[in-house]
Formats: structure tokens, sequence, C-alpha cells
């Protein structure tokens, strides 16, 4: 994408099980919300995933990566499937190997209560939810993957790296999105850097880095918080809480958490952003259970792709990118504030959620 450009190419990637289903969904979003902006928007579908493995044994050919490698953003449904395993045990998801080789260490997955969502917590100020949990996603305990072993099939190790250089970017991350978020909001945005410090020497180290570079940001309030505190506490008070950076395995299981308190994984969006590429996808898995069904949720999927309309203008692309976003994220609020309900709270399928919120873009 050359700067200023208008034309923009998304690899869409739809994964396994209900990827397909949200993805085909959101494509026809977007085709409309293209069309009202005046957006230069390709797109080119890759296949890759569990299903794809078991076909050929390798989950994402050389050439679907150098593909998704060349598109100006990468756009995947879900990939993964629990029958369908490598030979040590672990499931097949080639999402993973993305942020790996593309470098992607920053994982956004906001947490934002939607207007006329039922949510888990009946306080009243659940209605203002709205958190960033920022996953570094290129190693922590995930620096393991297909590095563990097993000695004499009595014990198995997996080995947790923190570096000063990622770590370093994850909080210059943090801190420049807690800007940005306090100028859309109009109101100040803490970073709280979660951990287990106390325990492990790799979190003492992190959190030594994540101070330093705090200092290059006097203006925005930081602090810590014990990973065990904080999974109490978003429970407890989750609307007290703004950019929440965290090592990989953290991260991945305390957006699980958050995206029960706002209404589940249906609406709970993700991206994997590093300096020069980006992912965009739901939190959400393939769902086994319902795949095929025509109920899974897609509107994850949905605010996904304003995530990355929203990124796409940043790197160049232009205002008109922004404004998509900003227009996609409205009707989605405005869609379910005026009574939309997804399957899982009784009410309509795939199909119908993306059409409701489809409905509140103008042609």
């Amino acid at each position: 994408m050359a700067l200023g450009s208008n034309s923009v190419h998304v690899a869409a990637m739809p994964g396994d099980g209900i990827g397909a289903e949200v993805t085909g969904a959101t494509l026809e979003v977007l085709g409309r919300l293209a069309r009202r902006h005046g957006l230069g928007l390709s797109t080119e579908t890759l296949q890759a995933g569990a299903f794809v493995y078991r076909e050929t044994g390798t989950a994402m050919s050389e050439e679907v990566f150098a593909r998704a490698r060349a598109a100006d953003a990468i756009l995947l449904g879900a990939m993964g499937w629990p029958g369908i395993r490598h030979p040590d045990g672990t499931e097949v998801a080639p999402q993973l190997e993305l942020r790996f080789r593309l470098g992607l260490y920053a994982g956004v997955r906001p947490i934002r209560a939607i207007p006329g969502v039922p949510l888990a917590l009946a306080d009243p100020r659940a209605r203002g939810i709205d958190l960033v949990i920022l996953r570094e996603s290129t190693e922590g305990l995930f620096h393991a993957r297909g590095r563990g072993e097993v000695i004499e099939d009595r014990e198995a190790r997996d080995t947790m790296v923190i570096t000063r250089a990622t770590t370093e970017r994850l909080s210059r991350f943090a801190f420049r999105l807690a800007g940005r978020r306090a100028a859309r909001l109009g109101r100040p945005q803490k970073v709280t850097l979660v951990d287990k410090s106390n325990v492990f020497t790799s979190m003492a180290f992190m959190r030594k880095v994540f101070r330093e570079v705090a200092q290059d940001f006097p203006d925005v309030p930081a602090g810590e918080h014990y990973i065990d505190a904080m999974a109490l506490d978003l429970v407890r008070r989750p609307w007290d809480f703004d950019v929440l950076p965290m090592e990989n395995m953290f991260g991945d299981i305390l957006s699980d958490l958050g995206a029960g308190l706002i209404g589940g994984m249906g609406y709970a969006p993700s991206a994997d952003i590093g300096d020069t590429h980006a992912v965009f996808q739901p939190s959400h898995g393939t769902g086994p259970d319902i795949a095929g069904k025509g109920v899974a949720n897609p509107t994850a999927m949905i605010l996904s792709a304003a995530m990355m309309l929203d990124w796409l203008g940043s790197r160049g692309a232009g205002q008109a990118w922004t404004d998509a976003a900003t227009e996609l994220e409205a009707a989605v609020d405005g869609a379910f504030a005026a009574g939309l309900r997804s399957a899982e709270f009784g009410g309509v399928g795939t199909r119908a959620v993306a059409e409701a919120i489809a409905a509140r873009i103008p042609a």
C-alpha cells in the first residue's frame, strides 16, 4: 500500500469451522461499507488451517504465507480443530505461525460493553466497561511451542522467554495506545502491567523494563497488578481498568475472561499488530459444537474488520478508511441497542446479525 493510496489488498483467511461462516458474513458487510466510502478494497481468499493440514500435511503452505505477507492486511476467521493434531498432541494453529513469522508482538484485545448486549455483571457500572488487554503475542510461554521436551516419559518442560526488545516495544505500544484512547474517550487512561513478578525472574525483568519505558511517558499514569489479583478484579471492578499489557499466556487466559464480561466470545474482536504487518481476527475459536448450523455470532469478526480499517487508515490509506471504521463500529452499537439479539441469547443467526448491522450503513 503506497502512502496516501486508496487501494488496499486484504488477504482473507477463513480457516476452519465457524471461521468460514463469520468471514463470509463480514466480507459482505465490508463490501457495502467500501461502496459507501469509495474504498479501493480488494480481497483474496487463502486457505490454511487444520483441515488443510489433514488433507495436505501442511497447515499453511509457503505460497499461502507469501501471499498473506504481501497483502496490506490479513483478515482471519479462526483456525484449529480438536480432533486434528500434530504428532506431539498439540492442535494445528497456523495463526500462531503468522504471529511469530511476521513479528506481530502486540495482541490488541478490546473488551467493551456494547449497548443492548446482555452482560455478566448486574452492577450498572458494567455498562461502562471499555478496556484493552494487550497480549504480547510472540514470546512468553508460547515461545515454547515446538520447543518443549518430554524427558524419559517422566516429565515435560516448556520454557518461557521474555526479552528486553519485545517488552520495550509492547510497553511503548501500550502507552501510545493509552494516549490515543484518552483523546477519543476524553478521559485519562492508565497503563497497568499484569505480571507475576513476585515469583518469576522473567516477570521481574519484564516489570523492570516496563518501568523504564514508563519514564518516557510521564503524562500517562502507569502501574502494575499481579495476574491472580487481576483475574479477581476483572470480575469485581472491570470498569476501573484501561490498557493492560501482559505476557502471552496471561493474555490468552484473561482475554476469555474479559469476553465473558461483555456477552461472550462472539463480541470480542482482536488484532495482532507488528511494525509492518497485522492480522485481524475474532478472539473466539472454530466452534466445533455449532459449526455448520448458521448460528455463529459474526459480531467479533465484524468489529475486528473495523479495527483493520482503522489500522489501514493510520498506515496511510486515508481518512476515508478511518471514517469507515468509525461507522462500522457505530452500526454494530446501533443494531444491538435497537434490539438485535444474536443466537447465544435466543436471537438470530450469522447472516441475520450481519444483515442487521449492514442495514445501518446507508447505501
